[in-house]
């Protein structure tokens, strides 16, 4: 016996959950596949280690679709200032200039996960599958089937592939990406600072790696220290106390005083992109589609982009008659988000690339740059406006509109 749905997504994640939200109401069949539930959160517990800094697009999407509210019920963290630098170079963003209350959140994803899950039960056009571990995809161009461990059977119209960068649902359906490994693994600290609650993000350029700070609530906060693996090895294996030592030896007098570490951990860094986002009957969002460098911590806000415009684009196919799994509609899904991807991951690589070397002249090249950025103030608007998804070509949901009519 098989359960029929219109739409299968592989994957509970953020993006997945999201995109689960965000078509209640729209007359589709929906069922959302997710191994294993998120562990519950309690106000007591340490920092994860996983931590996204949310847009105010992001936001738009996640109070649209009623999530919001679960997340700032938890915790998070507002920040209004960003300062990036290199030597002489420095150019400070602030909400202010832009006459903003924030820039953004550090959220842990793990928060951000459980207040989109939170949502489910009340969603009537939507079954949650949890814990549900996926045993087998045969993927069709008019329809796919997919075989859980428990013996449940689901088909489905449209596949949607929202299991992250080694997704099962995108190899099942045979659409390649192209990839590379960054030099540099991320070490990641969970920390308790001496300052009190602070506001600001930043990001500092070494000639070995960047480093990066964000704040999380009280006097606690994420270090992300850019590396190569082997001394990213060497570091994880270091007691507290003499890491603590190369903390106060490597990061800039900015950090403050490091009072203790909560937690550590790593991950290296992919660059991955789908060499397309869709064929007949299946479509890829977030990481499934993409892999981008957490320099500008932008993975989280373009994923969340890609379920609000794969929302709106099956929506309004529904209200059309159409076939919500033909190339056709899929077709204007890629339109809106894989140019956009693009983009945001080749200014990424470029940050990579040009602030990763050491070159004498090219780094005199860089801190004028960013001595000029600090100093065109119409150019850092335009900058700020884009990061934080208040401009440019943006779904429905990122502008804090619903997806009807």
């Amino acid at each position: 016996m098989s359960e029929r749905y219109d739409i299968a997504i592989v994957g509970g994640g953020m993006v997945g959950a999201t995109l689960a939200c965000a078509l209640e109401g729209t007359g589709l069949r929906v069922a959302l596949i997710e191994v294993a539930p998120p562990p519950p959160f309690s106000p007591g517990q340490s920092h994860d280690l996983r931590v996204s800094a949310v847009s105010i697009a992001s936001v738009s999407i996640l109070n649209t679709v009623g999530a919001w509210a679960g997340v700032v019920s938890r915790r998070c963290c507002p920040f209004r200032r960003m300062r990036v630098w290199e030597d002489r170079g420095d150019v400070l963003f602030s909400s202010e200039d832009i006459h903003e209350e924030v820039l953004g959140y550090i959220v842990e994803n793990r928060v951000l996960q459980l207040a989109l899950i939170d949502r489910l039960p009340a969603l009537s056009g939507v079954d949650f599958l949890c814990p549900a571990k996926t045993r087998k995809i045969d993927y069709g161009s008019q329809g796919s089937r997919i075989e859980l461990e428990d013996g449940r059977v689901i088909e489905a119209r449209l596949l949607v592939a929202a299991d992250g960068g080694q997704s099962q649902a995108r190899q099942a359906a045979g659409m390649g990406v192209s990839s590379w490994d960054y030099e540099h693994h991320a070490l990641v600290l969970t920390v308790e600072t001496a300052y009190p609650q602070q506001d600001i993000t930043w990001q500092r350029f070494t000639p070995h790696g960047p480093q990066a700070f964000l704040p999380l609530d009280g006097r606690n906060a994420s270090l992300v220290w850019y590396e190569a693996p082997e001394r990213v090895k060497w570091l994880l294996s270091l007691p507290d106390e003499a890491l603590l030592g190369e903390l106060g030896r490597e990061f800039p007098a900015e950090l403050g005083e490091i009072k203790g570490i909560v937690s550590r951990g790593f991950f290296p860094l992919r660059r991955q992109h789908a060499l397309r986002y869709y064929k007949e009957g299946a479509v890829l969002v977030g990481d499934a589609a993409h892999m981008i460098h957490p320099l500008a911590g932008q993975g989280v806000n373009i994923g969340l982009l890609d379920a609000a415009a794969l929302a709106e684009v099956l929506a309004k196919a529904k209200r059309a008659g159409r076939d919500i799994g033909s190339s056709a509609v899929l077709r204007e899904y890629e339109g809106m988000r894989r140019n956009s991807n693009l983009l945001m991951m080749t200014a990424m690589d470029f940050f990579y690339r040009a602030f990763g070397n050491a070159n004498v002249p090219l780094r005199f090249v860089r801190n004028l740059g960013l001595g000029l950025a600090e100093r065109i103030t119409p150019a850092k608007k335009l900058v700020m406006r884009y990061a934080m998804g208040l401009d440019g070509r943006l779904p429905k949901l990122a502008r804090g509109e619903g997806l009807g009519g």
